[in-house]
């Protein structure tokens, strides 16, 4: 929990303005949070990972997705270094691309206990086969819409 310092600085945060190295698998790596700026306020925030990447649990070849996750915060928001590290933890990891997808969004949603949260995983073809995988808590507050995630159906993508 990172709480303000002197200047709007956080203090408790272990990555941020630190050279930091990728963690070596989605368990070893930290996750963190800082204050939402206006938690009484209903605001979606969007991160998209265009470049995720991990591995298949059988063949250990590497499979490719498009991430989209949306949340509504409540009291946290969180620090965007600490999910880029996360996510790219998991280029090591083999793990089919429901679990991958799911982990993530209960992760997120357990650390920073959102209004509401989405993540979307929209996975390149295996066995020719795009998968596409959706998951999110509850139901998105009255008077939010979220923009379309961006991902076309495939054709190509």
């Amino acid at each position: 929990m990172a709480r303000r310092g002197a200047g709007g600085r956080y203090r408790g945060l272990t990555q941020l303005g630190r050279r930091t190295a990728i963690p070596a698998s989605p368990e070893e790596a930290t996750l963190e949070r800082v204050p939402s700026p206006h938690p009484r306020e209903a605001y979606l925030v969007r991160f998209q990972a265009p470049e995720f990447t991990c591995l298949c649990p059988v063949t250990g070849q590497p499979d490719f997705a498009r991430l989209v996750i949306d949340y509504v915060p409540r009291a946290w928001i969180v620090e965007s270094k600490s999910l880029k590290l996360y996510l790219a933890s998991f280029r090591g990891h083999g793990a089919f691309h429901e679990d991958v997808t799911v982990a993530i969004g209960l992760r997120l949603a357990g650390l920073l206990k959102p209004r509401w949260l989405r993540i979307g995983g929209y996975w390149n073809p295996r066995g020719g086969m795009p998968i596409d995988v959706l998951w999110q808590t509850g139901r998105l507050p009255d008077g939010l819409r979220p923009p379309d995630p961006g991902v076309s159906p495939y054709l190509g993508r």
